[in-house]
């Protein structure tokens, strides 16, 4: 990256608990800054402290986007944010300002830098995803994926008879549009980028040091009242299906509150989780062709990173 232009906007990437949040605030009060969250859980109104969002003080810091705009109950999707966050991004560029896309939901950050076009895949019928979700009930996944592999045999090549939605879906898709999730995902890969984004990716050169990390930040959470937000969002009528309360955190307490498990059974069970959750975002991010990784060997130094992003960017 150090070889191109200057980056329009910067990305700060990495697994959980590893000091996204804070650098992203300390690079926006440099170089004149906003930060537009790429995290797929922090969208969800008051879902605060389980998704380690921003708190007051830290987003008097700095502007923050795509924060609180969505309700649990609502099932936010990739095409949402790839719109509404585009938006923040132009906003803040219109503004001669820098667009800071900060958050561990690879899925959001490649699709938001990528152009990602789902206007086609979002032109669904409800009528037609119903008659081909009874269609699936009623002769299963074998003959279903047979039907999706006589036109998109790549796509049927990678998902599991299971995948109840995404064989629907990819079906309904084609049925309606004349074009497979294939071509039009290689179609959207021609495309140039939508930004010129610099990459920066955090974590911890020992991954005992990460997991450690996690786990006291689990503690803290739980310190915090995280099983009393849970409590207040089941009181409040979410139901502990909807794919908000399916996130890490949300779901064992769930199972806590229910009484399934004790709670130290539950805050054992978040650690693992995302622990587990930290090893898919670093394969994810390892991707990330020219990013500038920063690996902590203790106590994140902002101000060393800051210093080598400054470098590695050619940033003034």
């Amino acid at each position: 990256m150090n070889t191109f232009e200057k980056p329009q906007v910067l990305v700060v990437a990495g697994p959980t608990a590893t000091g996204k949040t804070c650098l992203g605030i300390e690079l926006a009060r440099r170089y004149d800054g906003e930060i537009v969250s790429a995290d797929s859980m922090q969208v969800y109104r008051r879902m605060d402290i389980g998704t380690a969002k921003a708190d007051a003080e830290e987003r008097a810091a700095a502007p923050h986007h795509m924060l609180d705009v969505a309700e649990p109950w609502e099932d936010y999707s990739v095409s949402r944010y790839v719109e509404e966050a585009g938006r923040c991004c132009d906003g803040i560029l219109s503004r001669g300002r820098l667009p800071l896309i900060v958050g561990g939901t690879g899925l959001y950050i490649d699709s938001l830098l990528a152009r990602r076009d789902f206007a086609q895949r979002d032109t669904g019928s409800d009528s037609l995803r119903e008659a081909l979700s009874a269609e699936y009930d009623r002769v299963g996944g074998e003959a279903m994926l047979s039907q999706l592999a006589a036109f998109d045999p790549e796509r049927a090549a990678r998902l599991h008879p299971a995948d109840r939605r995404r064989i629907v879906r990819a079906i309904e898709i084609y049925r309606l549009t004349g074009v497979t999730i294939t071509e039009h995902d290689r179609q959207t890969r021609a495309k140039p980028p939508r930004y010129r984004a610099g990459w920066i990716v955090l974590s911890y050169r020992d991954r005992a040091a990460l997991y450690a990390r996690i786990d006291r930040r689990v503690d803290a959470m739980i310190r915090a009242g995280l099983f009393d937000e849970v409590e207040a969002l089941l009181t409040q009528g979410l139901s502990a299906d909807c794919t908000a309360m399916q996130a890490i955190g949300y779901k064992e307490a769930v199972l806590a509150l229910r009484g399934e498990i004790s709670r130290e059974a539950a805050a054992d069970l978040i650690k693992q989780n995302s622990r587990r959750y930290a090893k898919r975002q670093l394969t994810w991010f390892k991707r990330a062709s020219d990013a500038l990784w920063i690996l902590w060997d203790g106590e994140p130094d902002f101000d060393e990173a800051l210093r080598r992003v400054e470098q590695y960017f050619h940033l003034d």
